[in-house]
């Protein structure tokens, strides 16, 4: 790799981000709008993914039950992409695509919030984790690439990054993880001047 072929990388990295929002900025605030009243309301947030993805629920689980950018409260979030003992068990008794759906079953209630992260948008187990999800009364939220493959139609809020080059929808996941961060925070803990 040299200077040239780096500056491309992040170039097309910036147009795919760019492309996203001219496409997705409203739905990305109505999403967090959403994530925001459910957590108002005293419900929670379950999120779920495979490798990177699973890296990324784990991150936006930590930023709302942590913090984001200033002291708050904590906030309900859930990772189901952390207990070793659960997703064993449960692959090795049910299989590996029932290791988020088992979960949902067990700890979602109506109005809480299910995000699925695939890049692909078709990892079965993240799938049907959000159907049982959207049958339960769940609010869904996918965040995808390439089109949205099988959670297209299968989500109350699809955030699909318009690439098909993994690292680049992961690169958008990221951003959309930090801004969902942000808009849960600044509507439910508003800073004073």
């Amino acid at each position: 790799m040299d200077e040239t072929r780096l500056r491309a990388l992040a170039a097309d990295s910036a147009a795919v981000q760019e492309r996203f929002f001219a496409q997705s900025a409203r739905l990305v605030l109505d999403t967090g709008r959403r994530m925001s009243d459910a957590l108002r309301d005293g419900r929670k947030v379950l999120v779920f993914g495979n490798g990177g993805s699973a890296a990324d629920a784990q991150h936006l689980a930590a930023e709302l039950v942590g913090r984001y950018l200033y002291d708050r409260p904590g906030l309900p979030a859930i990772a189901l992409t952390t207990d070793t003992s659960v997703l064993t068990a449960i692959g090795n008794d049910m299989g590996y695509e029932s290791v988020f759906r088992r979960q949902v079953e067990a700890h979602g209630q109506q109005g809480d919030v299910a995000i699925g992260i695939s890049t692909s948008g078709r990892s079965r187990n993240v799938v049907d984790a959000l159907r049982v999800a959207r049958a339960r009364g769940l609010v869904t939220v996918a965040l995808t690439g390439g089109g949205g493959g099988l959670l297209k139609d299968a989500v109350d809020y699809l955030l699909d990054a318009p690439s098909t080059d993994t690292p680049r929808i992961q690169e958008v996941h990221g951003l959309v993880v930090h801004l969902l961060c942000q808009i849960v925070e600044e509507t439910l803990f508003p800073r004073t001047a």
